[in-house]
């Protein structure tokens, strides 16, 4: 069992930052891949970005794709998301998720968190 906690979400004006943290524990999840998926109120959730377990491929969202970083720190367990220039569009709540599959699908990823929200105001 994989249990994964995010934190690092809160209320932010429109072109600010935010950096988020997802700390997982029990079994190991070094050899994991870890995502980002948002969900806004009435929407679907959506694929943000993901790493592998090395760190060696990273996929994003065309929506994040320059403002968004991810990465990751497999001795402290962690995996970050580093989000620049947010916009109201951003505003959802952020859950992390493992698997020993990376995807951009969120029904493919196995273990997840209970999600951290993130506010943009314009």
């Amino acid at each position: 069992q994989v249990h994964l906690v995010e934190s690092g979400g809160g209320l932010v004006q429109s072109g600010g930052s935010l950096t988020l943290s997802c700390a997982a524990s029990g079994r190991t999840v070094v050899n994991y891949a870890t995502g980002w998926f948002r969900q806004a109120p009435g929407k679907e959730r959506e694929f943000v970005a993901a790493i592998s377990w090395s760190g060696e491929i990273m996929h994003y969202a065309d929506s994040v794709k320059g403002r968004f970083t991810i990465s990751r720190d497999n001795a402290k367990n962690t995996v970050a998301l580093q989000m620049n220039n947010l916009k109201p569009e951003d505003t959802a709540v952020y859950h992390c998720a493992a698997d020993p599959v990376i995807s951009t699908r969120y029904r493919q990823w196995e273990y997840w968190g209970q999600g951290t929200p993130v506010t943009v105001s314009s």
